[in-house]
């Protein structure tokens, strides 16, 4: 009878141990395995629904600092189609002479770049040698498929940059910002987007990414081509033809720089890994001349007027030097070339440590200095060379 009695009262306490964990469950804050064990399907459905809301989309995941940087970027991006009249000659037979003539001709030629936008208004930039003085046309695509007329309004054959105005009824264009390129970093992302090859007539921007290679790379004015290539941005981003003239975009979609032209090595035409951007500083330094007059000018004034020794001038002249250079024509007596000595007469034939080829060269080698530097020119007076330093500096009026 004890026995009965003893083993009754445990079972008692066991199951009133169990009823307040059991009314604890019922008030809602039940764990999720008692939830599963009383009701499997529904548990697994409220699981899902949690882990769905912590966990980020496909498409968010996709998403970076390159893909931004193009979204923020690509609008501004344009292709650009330019039409030019380029002469040449044709040899036709003549049966009354009965021999062959060389007649000239002309001809449209098209050829397609990339440039970006610069302002809300359609100011865009491209390369000199994308859109020039020689066009005849200039038509510029923008990446939501509209096509408009531009004007060129100014370029730079030395500085190889072009400033165009977009000619349309529209009154506001995207238009991208530029980066300050002395803050680049070297290996830092770098986005070439264009219109490569004229593949795509709507303006939608193709886009490549690499990092920046390496900064201030010079090159020297070559007398074949004068242009002036200084602290230019490497890339190896692939930049190709028809890349000309668009933008090199950083991680902020703001405009590094412009892609001019790529480094072969001899190897082959295409692109090796080594493309070069003009920088955005010096972008906005030739642009805001050509925007105010059209042209660029030096920051210091020579003092001097000058043209190149030619045939036709040493037949005119027999007495001067038949050698290449500039033949001074005009000195300015209140300028620093008078002050160094130079008298009209003279010929330039070194400016620095290049030798003179042509006007085109002389002024290019005259972009690398800036004012209130100092200029070392070799010239010829009277068959005898003489050398003399030319302090750079504003014209001061003379009385």
């Amino acid at each position: 009878m004890i026995r009965h009695v003893t083993i009754f009262t445990l079972l008692t306490l066991v199951f009133t141990g169990c009823f307040p964990e059991q009314k604890e469950n019922n008030s809602g804050k039940t764990p999720l395995a008692v939830i599963s064990a009383i009701s499997p399907g529904k548990a697994q459905d409220q699981s899902e629904t949690v882990e769905d809301q912590n966990q980020p989309s496909v498409d968010d995941s996709r998403k970076n600092a390159i893909t931004n940087a193009v979204d923020k970027a690509g609008p501004a991006v344009v292709s650009i189609t330019v039409t030019e009249l380029q002469r040449g000659y044709t040899r036709e037979f003549d049966s009354f002479f009965f021999r062959y003539f060389d007649v000239p001709v002309q001809r449209e030629v098209k050829s397609s770049g990339s440039g970006f936008i610069i302002s809300e208004d359609g100011l865009v930039v491209t390369n000199e040698h994308v859109a020039s003085k020689n066009s005849k046309t200039i038509m510029v695509a923008l990446s939501d498929g509209s096509k408009h007329e531009a004007e060129l309004l100014g370029s730079d054959e030395l500085a190889d940059l072009s400033l165009l105005q977009i000619k349309s009824e529209r009154t506001s264009f995207p238009y991208v910002e530029f980066a300050d390129s002395d803050d680049i970093m070297v290996g830092e992302w770098s986005i070439a987007m264009g219109n490569p090859f004229g593949l795509f007539a709507d303006g939608q921007p193709s886009v490549t990414v690499g990092v920046v290679s390496a900064k201030e790379r010079d090159f020297r004015p070559d007398p074949q081509d004068p242009r002036v290539y200084v602290e230019m941005i490497q890339t190896d981003a692939a930049i190709n033809r028809g890349n000309s003239g668009g933008p090199l975009v950083n991680s902020n979609g703001e405009v590094m720089g412009v892609n001019t032209f790529i480094f072969t090595g001899g190897t082959s035409s295409g692109f090796v890994g080594l493309g070069f951007a003009i920088p955005s500083n010096r972008v906005q330094k030739i642009i805001s001349q050509l925007k105010e007059s059209g042209s660029v000018s030096l920051e210091y004034d020579p003092g001097m007027k000058f043209v190149p020794v030619t045939r036709q001038l040493i037949m005119q002249y027999p007495s001067i030097p038949r050698v290449l250079g500039l033949f001074v024509t005009e000195v300015n007596k209140s300028g620093p070339a008078y002050e160094c000595g130079i008298m009209p007469g003279d010929v330039i034939v070194q400016i620095g440590e290049e030798r003179v080829t042509s006007d085109m060269h002389a002024w290019a080698l005259m972009r690398e200095y800036d004012e209130g530097e100092e200029m070392t020119l070799h010239l010829i007076r009277d068959n005898k060379q003489y050398k003399t330093s030319m302090k750079l500096r504003k014209r001061v009026q003379g009385r």
